[in-house]
């Protein structure tokens, strides 16, 4: 029998990054950091959450382990994960003493200096400085910088995730066929949307292991024709038609370590106005994939990919850049465009999906998840992107 593949990352994982993240703080002057972003926090800790006004944060100072800050009704659920930090609950917020101030309670000292990512809001800032009155505190980015590249552990969960997206986009186009096999009506957006989100998640529950539950776990963006022509409109009751296109921009999180799938396909022969813009995306997407080596900048890489289109007379129907960073969020840094000026490293995991978006007649999109290596670009998601592979006759 085929061993169930396990999201959890090991204990090694997290002492790892907790030791270059400690070496980025002596570097940086810092003797704590406190971070409240959820990624950031499973990141250090392994402990996935969902967000809402009571704060949950991580505290980590020079030594110990990483005081991880929960309001107590998900003291349990901290414990269920195996999170990697002394677990600190607090009753209720607002709390007649605030969550902050129980963290500071729990610790010997206020530490000289610490930082907060550029994300914290004024509101969280202004009660640490309350909690932590003799505490010098700035804006640090250690930890999402650190986050940018990836371990091999962390670039295993990236595979299994591609093979599963590849897998949702596959689900989906089976399901077209059969509908066009039987003669009877094409499945709407939403169909075709709830299908592969299902499937996806069968799968991984089917096939996996201490499934790590994130708010999208399998899901992504379902439709077709001139609905595609704005690049995040979600699905709705419209059908597939014969004669148009469609596109399946999906993803899903294996480990919490995301991807992103997304092919645009055509129902039937495709016209020379389909060719020319479906040709013209597959050799940006191509361009700018092989882009993707280490040394090269952001800016570059999206500069190189978006020609293509631009020198095809395709530039007034850009809408966005060539891609983004993706890991423990579906979009984070680095961004794939002209205003990023950061170099590209091995270990860093991106989107490249340029596309055009034509008014009144449909987008064409295709995205792979690539890997940064030393050797250069390796895709992670392989469904096919020829133009004879995306036709649907």
């Amino acid at each position: 029998m085929i061993p169930l593949f396990d999201q959890r990352l090991s204990a090694a994982f997290y002492e790892g990054t907790i030791d270059r993240v400690r070496a980025a703080m002596a570097r940086d002057g810092l003797a704590a950091l406190l971070l409240d972003d959820p990624l950031d926090v499973a990141y250090l800790t392994g402990f996935q959450h969902f967000p809402n006004e009571r704060p949950v944060a991580c505290l980590l100072t020079a030594e110990g382990p990483p005081i991880l800050l929960v309001p107590d009704l998900e003291r349990e659920y901290a414990g269920d994960q195996g999170a990697h930090a002394e677990i600190v609950a607090y009753p209720e917020f607002p709390g007649v003493t605030a969550p902050f101030a129980v963290l500071a309670g729990h610790v010997n000292a206020d530490p000289a200096t610490a930082g907060y990512a550029s994300s914290t809001s004024i509101g969280r800032t202004t009660a640490l400085e309350q909690a932590f009155p003799r505490t010098s505190w700035r804006v640090s980015e250690i930890v999402g910088t650190a986050r940018q590249r990836k371990t091999p552990e962390e670039i295993v969960l990236h595979e299994e995730a591609a093979r599963i997206a590849d897998l949702m986009i596959g689900a989906g186009v089976e399901l077209v066929r059969a509908a066009l096999s039987a003669g009877g009506e094409l499945p709407s957006e939403t169909d075709l949307a709830a299908h592969v989100i299902s499937h996806g998640s069968r799968l991984m529950y089917g096939e996996h292991r201490n499934v790590v539950v994130v708010p999208m776990l399998t899901g992504g963006l379902v439709y077709g024709g001139p609905n595609s022509a704005q690049p995040h409109r979600l699905p709705d009751g419209r059908r597939l038609r014969h004669g148009e296109s469609f596109m399946l921009s999906l993803g899903c999180a294996v480990g919490g370590r995301f991807v992103e799938s997304e092919r645009t396909f055509i129902l039937g022969e495709p016209t020379a106005e389909q060719r020319r813009y479906y040709e013209a995306v597959r050799e940006a997407q191509e361009t700018g994939t092989q882009a993707l080596h280490a040394g090269v900048t952001c800016a570059e890489a999206n500069r190189r990919c978006l020609s293509v289109i631009e020198d095809a007379g395709l530039g007034g129907y850009l809408r966005h850049r060539q891609g983004h960073g993706i890991g423990l969020g579906f979009h984070e840094p680095p961004w794939l465009e002209g205003g990023d000026p950061t170099e590209l490293a091995a270990g860093m995991v991106l989107s490249s999906e340029p596309g055009v978006y034509v008014p009144g007649h449909a987008g064409y999109r295709i995205s792979d998840t690539v890997l940064v290596t030393e050797d250069g670009p390796r895709r992670l998601t392989a469904y096919p992107r020829d133009l004879a592979d995306i036709v649907i006759a």
